[in-house]
């Protein structure tokens, strides 16, 4: 272990021999009796000399061996240390331009996940992370992007026809993109924002391979993030695979809920509890899910709302593969073109849903008697 102070962290003196490490409450700590020599001290933990190396250092600044010990224990307590050599590692395995784009990402991992290399193995297992975003319009390209940008190994987009005016936005096609095969152009934009260099945006993602590890249904038409993606999502509940429905109906953008198979409420208790309120919502469900061209609109999906949900649905996405449990479990989150408010709603599983039978213990069938025979 290589330590290092985190370099996230603003470093500011409340007086001559205080000196204080970041702004926010949560995360600022506060090291105390600062004299000449802990802060020519505090100076060598920038990544390059090992433990032991730090305490001989320690020694000759005339700390001593235990003080020094005892300040750099104090300061990976307070969560103000990261192991230069994991973050090396963990960075390694993306090319230099990708390095330099996911040190933001890697500075506030650091402070997610505070012990001494615990952010840097959190970026490997985004690297190993197969995610597929089904829908490139104006949110699902927007997601992919965002998630290649934050280090996610493998983000497919799967979706047909030519992109249109209406799917392009600042964080997914530009205006120039429109007429292109959206497969193509959603690929380019994954691999632009992942810092892919021009040769290599066109390379195609092998086919095959293990299931994803997450899928994000997020249709063009949102409304069909609760109607045409139903079918797909009971394909995924049968092959246990994550999902996470997202979309922008009218004015609302929708973020979830992110469906843990047999662990947590899935879309169809969504479909059940506002069947449970609106007598009307199956018949009206089956309208939607059949609109052909023969009824043309032009679904609402503003683009800053749109691009606000594709940062937050991606934050879930993130937070799920971290190991953490996003608001979108068990619930979903709303995103509110006319009045700019966030909120959160709860989604219980519904009895009639069975999605969380399989994880409730069984009674064990009683023994039978042998047969008799006379």
């Amino acid at each position: 272990m290589r330590p290092m102070l985190k370099p996230a962290l603003s470093r500011a003196w409340r007086d001559r021999a205080t000196l204080q490490f970041g702004t926010v409450r949560k995360h600022a700590r506060v090291v105390d009796e600062v004299n000449q020599a802990v802060a020519a001290f505090l100076e060598l933990l920038d990544g390059t000399r090992e433990r032991a190396a730090l305490l001989d250092a320690g020694e000759r600044l005339g700390l001593g061996t235990e003080l020094a010990e005892q300040l750099l224990g104090s300061l990976e307590q307070g969560g103000l240390l990261d192991d230069a050599e994991a973050v090396q590692q963990a960075l390694g395995g993306y090319s230099r331009p990708q390095q330099e784009l996911l040190g933001p990402d890697m500075a506030s991992l650091s402070l997610v996940h505070p012990a001494p290399g615990e952010a840097p193995a959190v970026l490997q297992s985004r690297a190993r992370a197969r995610v597929e975003v089904r829908g490139a319009g104006r949110v699902g390209t927007a997601i992919g992007a965002v998630l290649a940008a934050g280090g996610i190994g493998t983000v497919s987009l799967v979706d047909c026809g030519r992109v249109a005016a209406r799917d392009c936005s600042p964080a997914g096609y530009p205006p120039t993109d429109v007429g292109r095969l959206r497969t193509t152009a959603a690929r380019e934009a994954v691999h632009r924002a992942a810092g892919a260099a021009a040769g290599e945006r066109h390379r195609r993602t092998p086919a095959g391979g293990p299931p994803p590890t997450l899928v994000v249904l997020a249709p063009r038409d949102g409304s069909g993030a609760f109607t045409g993606a139903a079918a797909e999502a009971q394909q995924l509940m049968r092959a246990g695979v994550p999902h996470l429905y997202v979309g922008v109906l009218e004015h609302l953008g929708i973020v979830g809920p992110l469906v843990l198979p047999g662990a947590s409420a899935c879309g169809s208790c969504a479909t059940l509890t506002r069947r449970d309120e609106d007598e009307a919502w199956p018949k009206l469900l089956a309208q939607l899910a059949d609109e052909g061209p023969g009824r043309p609109r032009t679904p609402a999906c503003d683009s800053a709302l749109a691009t606000a949900v594709a940062g937050l649905a991606a934050l879930h996405v993130d937070l799920y593969l971290d190991g953490g449990r996003p608001p979108s479990v068990d619930g979903w989150c709303e995103l509110s073109a006319a009045d700019g408010m966030a909120r959160r709603l709860r989604l219980q599983s519904h009895p009639e849903c069975g999605c969380l039978w399989q994880s409730v213990p069984q009674p064990r069938p009683a023994a039978r008697e042998p047969m008799r025979l006379s």
